[in-house]
């Protein structure tokens, strides 16, 4: 897929506010680490503050997902949400704008032995994950550790942002982007070996979900993941970025996962949640996107967690 043009009405007064942003994190991602991702915890701890109606998103999806945790816990929770929320921002700077030199040795891949061996085969992969605030850097540490891959496309609604985010997508991963609803160029992807980025977790098209059980609450959860992993004849090969602390990070490859996908959809579903709650519990709890209403399309007769 050829990236979008770049047009000339992006420089109009509409778009000035985008190319403020994006040269402001150009400047500020040339300082220290350790200073940007201190920085980015102190914005998103008191954006935490001021945003009371994202705030409260969060402390209701948290007393989703952990109720034997206690009020002090689950707000220690929400605090660490928000600055994890704000090193995003300088993260995915980083992700966009480092040089190799810069990034390598600061992150580390383990489990990059089951990606070789399905590369060795010359079997396709689902790079199957959820959204993180870590995520574009740690697709980052993904290719400098040898995965190059496909990034699943869905274009930007802000024109300016979708041609920028297209091209450094493709620059890191090293392979075009797919657009999403492409279903053809994705299968013939992932028949010909390639690795195909994917998150699963925040497209509730309910003409393609099911309601399947996450962190204990039946949700709306797409089955595309095993008919993609079907038709594509490609491993659904989990993995989960994670904040280590100082200027750390570290992406955990899980084994693909076996005998699938099975017979029912249904049960395929259920499972990939099964498998992002227990990477988001073990590797990220506070780096997950938990500002996002996860839990807003419910089985009929369920009551709305945000009302």
């Amino acid at each position: 897929m050829h990236a979008p043009p770049f047009r000339a009405a992006y420089l109009g007064p509409r778009y000035w506010a985008v190319w403020f942003g994006l040269g402001l994190m150009r400047l500020l991602h040339l300082l220290p680490i350790r200073v940007q991702l201190a920085l980015g915890e102190w914005l998103g701890r008191g954006l935490g503050r001021l945003v009371q109606s994202r705030r409260r998103i969060v402390r209701a999806n948290l007393r989703v997902a952990y109720p034997e945790r206690d009020e002090a816990a689950r707000e220690a929770l929400v605090d660490a949400h928000f600055a994890a929320l704000g090193r995003g921002l300088f993260e995915a700077a980083l992700a966009w704008w480092s040089p190799d030199w810069r990034l390598r040795g600061l992150g580390t891949v383990e489990g990059i032995e089951h990606w070789q061996q399905l590369q060795a085969r010359g079997q396709g992969a689902l790079l199957l994950t959820g959204h993180f605030t870590t995520l574009e850097l740690g697709a980052r540490f993904l290719c400098l550790a040898g995965v190059d891959f496909h990034a699943m496309y869905r274009p930007y609604e802000n024109g300016l942002m979708d041609y920028f985010m297209h091209r450094w997508r493709e620059r890191r991963s090293r392979l075009p982007a797919l657009p999403r609803d492409e279903l053809r160029t994705l299968v013939k992807a992932l028949r010909g070996g390639a690795a195909v980025w994917y998150a699963p977790d925040q497209t509730l098209d309910p003409r393609i979900s099911v309601y399947v059980p996450f962190f204990g609450k039946k949700v709306a959860t797409i089955v595309a993941t095993s008919k993609l992993a079907q038709m594509g004849r490609a491993a659904v090969l989990p993995y989960f970025p994670a904040y280590q602390g100082g200027a750390r990070w570290k992406v955990v490859i899980e084994p693909p996962l076996a005998a699938f996908p099975g017979p029912d959809e249904t049960a395929d579903a259920a499972r990939i949640n099964a498998v992002l709650e227990a990477g988001i519990r073990a590797h990220a709890p506070a780096e997950y996107f938990w500002v996002h209403r996860r839990f807003k399309q419910l089985p009929p007769g369920e009551p709305d967690i945000y009302a």
